[in-house]
């Protein structure tokens, strides 16, 4: 609560000199920023604090996977389809690889996936939605018929079309991703951008002079980037299930190199699903831990956020 000192006459002495206070109203508390406020409400979020703490195991996972993983993720051994035991915490798959350092390495692939597929389409999604917003007219009109173009397709038979004439491994699905995902965003920003142009300020903006760029990226930008991280985040989420799907069905990221996805592939036959369960339990549970710590983070954003949520 802010405490305001005021500066009072001496009742008792009214000659007396003035004890020594401020000629002006001085505040006990700092006004909070919305920086301050948006954490605040994040961290009350006990789900979203524990996301971002996993997310957080797992970026240090994927950092340093070589030093972490205790074998080579692609050395075949002469130990097959064997148990979990004290120098194979996980077992083995049926090739003698370790699954634990193929688990480990995978996380580097998901991981790599998920956030730069999402950097992708933000980027492209973003542009074209403050300029469609901003301009509007026929150039909103080109980029709203290119994006239904995009979106009247059934989004997964698509990949699954172009990463089979690409080819599928991690760069291709990436890319493919990524130039696939735009448009979601771009209606996202361009919502956005149709309210905040009406602004007062903007209107101020123009008054001055600014230029468009300026505009675009130092004014409309900012205010609009709280529901594009929101739905970023999501988007995370939602790329590391493509990626797993995509190498369960063989169009992913190709053996050797382990991939949670592929990784479940090697545990389709029913003798693995009944007596093996440390071949697909692991890689199951990791894409399950992965996705909802993404969700988790993604929801306690948004309600920290919301400016209509309970501070």
């Amino acid at each position: 609560m802010a405490v305001a000192e005021l500066k009072v006459p001496n009742a008792v002495n009214p000659g007396a000199p003035e004890p020594d206070t401020p000629d002006t109203l001085e505040f006990g508390a700092v006004q909070e920023t919305y920086l301050h406020m948006v954490i605040r409400r994040f961290l009350k979020h006990k789900l979203a604090v524990a996301g971002v703490l996993v997310v957080l195991l797992l970026i240090v996972c994927a950092l340093f996977a070589p030093a972490i993983a205790p074998h080579d993720p692609n050395a075949i051994t002469n130990t097959f389809n064997a148990a979990p035991s004290a120098e194979y915490p996980l077992g083995t798959d049926r090739v003698g690889r370790d699954v634990l350092s193929r688990l480990i390495f995978g996380t580097r692939v998901s991981l790599t996936v998920g956030f730069l597929t999402v950097a992708i389409s933000v980027v492209i999604g973003t542009v074209l939605g403050l300029i469609s917003g901003y301009f509007g007219k026929a150039i909103d009109m080109l980029i709203m018929r290119i994006c239904d173009i995009f979106m009247s397709f059934p989004q997964l038979m698509l990949i699954l079309v172009v990463v089979s004439i690409v080819g599928p491994n991690t760069r291709n699905i990436t890319l493919v991703l990524g130039l696939l995902g735009w448009p979601q965003v771009t209606r996202l920003v361009r919502g956005n951008v149709l309210s905040v142009k009406q602004s007062d300020y903007m209107k101020a903006c123009t008054a001055l002079g600014y230029h468009v760029p300026r505009k675009l990226f130092k004014h409309i930008l900012p205010n609009t980037l709280a529901p594009i991280l929101v739905n970023a985040t999501f988007g995370i989420a939602g790329n590391i299930l493509m990626e797993a799907g995509l190498s369960f069905l063989g169009l992913g990221v190709q053996p050797p190199t382990a991939s949670w996805g592929n990784m479940l592939t090697d545990a389709q036959s029913l003798t693995i699903l009944t007596s093996q369960p440390w071949l697909w339990v692991p890689p199951g549970v990791m894409i399950m831990l992965s996705v909802l710590a993404v969700n988790f983070v993604g929801d306690g954003l948004r309600d920290a956020i919301d400016p209509k949520s309970m501070s």
